[in-house]
């Protein structure tokens, strides 16, 4: 999702592996209580903390949209690595823990409901590092994936 780990992401693309298991744990908000970084109005563990905990799965592309950058958020980088299509996924994911993110617009949505296969998620999503503020616009494109939404892959249009 950032500049560092598309960069990243391009560098591992060619190996086409099972995800391998972090060694590290994975950071998770200091308050469950608190609102969702995805934007919509729950709590974190109410929103999209039950999808990344394995308490249920992204009834829709936008919300895998939404749970994916909440895990960029909390660098929850199994989840990304499980709703990460195989055929396009990184062996591993290597994220930046000094990016940090700040807001994320949904522009639109194309489908990805419970009745398609595909979906188109355009978003930017704001960060800051190194003191800099600055934007990812993407258009992501989801397919479902032995019936769960993941991620295919996307176009930058720049920030």
């Amino acid at each position: 999702m950032s500049k560092a780990s598309r960069s990243r992401r391009s560098r591992t693309q060619s190996s086409r592996t099972e995800p391998s298991r972090p060694s590290r744990p994975v950071p998770a908000p200091t308050d469950p209580a608190a609102p969702c970084p995805c934007g919509r109005a729950e709590s974190y563990a109410d929103c999209c903390g039950r999808f990344h905990r394995g308490d249920a799965t992204a009834p829709t592309a936008e919300r895998l949209m939404r749970s994916r950058y909440s895990a960029f958020v909390v660098l929850d980088v199994p989840y990304l690595l499980r709703t990460w299509h195989p055929t396009t996924r990184p062996a591993d994911l290597d994220l930046d823990p000094a990016m940090r993110w700040t807001g994320l617009d949904i522009l639109r949505a194309e489908g990805g409901s419970a009745f398609h296969q595909e979906g188109v998620v355009e978003f930017r999503a704001h960060y800051v590092h190194d003191g800099e503020a600055d934007s990812q616009h993407e258009v992501s494109r989801f397919v479902r994936a032995e019936g769960h939404w993941t991620y295919l892959d996307g176009q930058n249009s720049g920030s």
